[in-house]
């Protein structure tokens, strides 16, 4: 937990950014491409296939004649200008799968390529000079490749879409000069959310660790809503949620709490996965408009570290303050 604080702190650039003055060490939030973890066989699949095609293709460009005759074509000079013209292919796709981090489009490739050979090989099956037996057996040997390259293809994409097709990860972390049971108690009670998250309007606990939330924003039309389950409970060390289907934000997330070092409070830190409404230009169109969900969770842990020091929200020109749009939040200034 401390290690995951320490790095947070690096990457942060203020020491604090609260009312008081007092106890923050650090804040961080950044937007981070969620891991969706590539399973352990669909690994070993696409790199199974990936040598699979470089030991094919340097044989096609070593022995080009050898294995027009083993899949029962002619051994003539277009056949062999075929096959090594394959070979050079799938040694492409070798490189790709192997070596140059984009697995899932080289993936692709293989099977682009295993289409083009099965036309090839559908071709010769209709040439009576063919030795149609062998032809037809290799036809569904590469039927059975382009099987398992649409298996890993499908899979590996799933797990490595580009990050604005992915729900998005944010990370905040702030020290609040509280007792870890205090702070925990006070998160528990979800009602007590709205308190300090700008933009949720209320929580409204059901029982058997469950809640419906309503927010709003300046950029949306109308109201959200949702219902959210506790998913793990630990007292005073972590809680963690996600939306129960047919919500209209779906989301989960995480905070967790531990003692921070010298005795100085609780070092709370706040993980939340969710898909922004409206997808990637809502997002850019948010940030515009001062409304970037990433910097509003960070604005939140300001407020929950002033009400759970001071008991309110201590305000200025430079608070983020209610559901209306700040284009350019400004350094805080003394109220009149």
């Amino acid at each position: 937990m401390n290690a995951v604080v320490d790095d947070l702190r690096h990457q942060s650039s203020s020491a604090n950014g609260n009312g008081n003055g007092s106890g923050a060490r650090s804040e961080s939030t950044a937007i981070v491409p969620r891991e969706d973890a590539v399973d352990p066989n669909t690994q070993r699949l696409a790199t199974g296939l990936g040598w699979f095609s470089f030991g094919l293709g340097v044989a096609q460009l070593v022995a080009p004649g050898a294995l027009c005759r083993l899949i029962g074509v002619n051994d003539n000079v277009r056949n062999r200008w075929i096959m090594r013209s394959v070979g050079a292919r799938e040694l492409a796709a070798w490189w790709g799968i192997i070596g140059n981090g984009r697995t899932e489009r080289w993936l692709w490739a293989r099977v682009a390529g295993d289409v083009k050979d099965l036309s090839l090989l559908g071709a010769a099956l209709a040439n009576p000079d063919n030795d149609r037996g062998r032809v037809a057996a290799a036809f569904g040997n590469v039927a059975g490749v382009t099987a398992l390259d649409l298996l890993a293809s499908v899979r590996m994409t799933r797990a490595t879409k580009a990050p604005e097709e992915r729900p998005m990860h944010a990370k905040a972390a702030v020290t609040v000069k509280r007792p870890t049971d205090e702070v925990y108690r006070f998160w528990h009670d979800f009602e007590n959310l709205p308190r300090f998250m700008t933009h949720v309007e209320s929580v409204r606990t059901a029982g058997n660790g469950r809640s419906h939330w309503v927010a709003s924003s300046p950029l949306l039309p109308k109201q959200l809503e949702w219902d959210a389950e506790i998913v793990e409970d630990e007292p005073n060390r972590f809680i963690s949620w996600r939306t129960v289907d047919g919500g209209t934000l779906p989301n989960s997330g995480s905070v967790r709490f531990a003692p921070a070092p010298g005795g100085r409070g609780t070092e709370v830190t706040v993980e939340l996965d969710f898909d922004v409404p409206g997808g990637k230009v809502a997002e850019v169109v948010a940030k515009v408009f001062g409304e970037e969900p990433v910097l509003e969770i960070k604005d939140d842990l300001r407020r929950f570290k002033q009400v759970m020091e001071t008991g309110e929200i201590i305000r200025s020109e430079g608070s983020p303050d209610g559901p209306k749009p700040h284009i350019k939040q400004r350094p805080a200034q003394p109220l009149p």
